[in-house]
């Protein structure tokens, strides 16, 4: 009986091991808001700098076999066609840094029901970053993007020439700390275009050249 019942025990205790572990890499990291900008303005190195620096970011956080993209649009400049934020970050769920979900897929995080805010939009090393009522206020985060995660397709420089422009021209911004629903100005993507390009713009504006990461696999 006693060998029964140690045998039974140990049974559930590898279950409970296993049932564990398929979860916590079921919620591993996904997604999280930088950390820290390029410290140059809106010039990222381009869409593949910024994505860089997402792998380099999550990497030092321990987070391994994962490919990560920046979620920023971009403009079509004749050689190239536009690129949609929507397009680039994979198909989901997203969970940040403590495991909690912020979004089951591509519509979800478009919507007014995703699970974004200044309480689970943490850095890749669990942080909370600075947003509103907090000094410096740096809760505008770049995105270049529409409510639904496309270019914005007036004719503007939306992008700072594409992620390579600390000097003239604007980045659209969103606001992780919205204060509700998905619609201006309270969005988490898409809120109001920055004055400028260069570090100082930025942070006039209330960020901190921040940006979203997403993990596509």
């Amino acid at each position: 009986m006693n060998r029964t019942l140690i045998f039974s025990s140990a049974a559930l205790l590898a279950a409970a091991a296993s049932f564990t572990s398929v979860n916590s890499q079921q919620n591993e990291m996904s997604f999280f808001i930088t950390s820290v900008g390029s410290g140059d303005g809106a010039n990222l190195g381009g869409l593949s700098g910024a994505d860089a620096h997402c792998q380099q970011l999550a990497e030092a956080a321990g987070s391994s076999g994962k490919t990560w993209r920046a979620y920023l649009s971009a403009h079509g400049d004749g050689s190239a066609p536009a690129v949609d934020a929507r397009n680039r970050i994979g198909f989901g769920p997203w969970y940040n840094a403590e495991g909690v979900q912020v979004a089951s897929g591509i519509n979800d995080l478009h919507s007014v029901n995703n699970n974004l805010n200044k309480e689970t939009a943490l850095t890749e090393n669990g942080t909370t970053v600075n947003g509103r009522g907090d000094s410096p206020n740096q809760h505008d985060i770049l995105t270049g993007s529409t409510l639904d995660g496309r270019e914005l397709e007036d004719s503007a420089n939306h992008t700072c020439s594409n992620w390579t422009s600390n000097g003239s021209g604007s980045a659209h911004v969103g606001h992780f700390d919205r204060t509700g629903g998905g619609q201006n100005p309270t969005s988490w993507n898409s809120a109001h275009g920055s004055r400028g390009c260069s570090q100082s713009d930025l942070v006039g504006t209330g960020g901190n050249g921040y940006f979203y990461c997403f993990a596509i696999d």
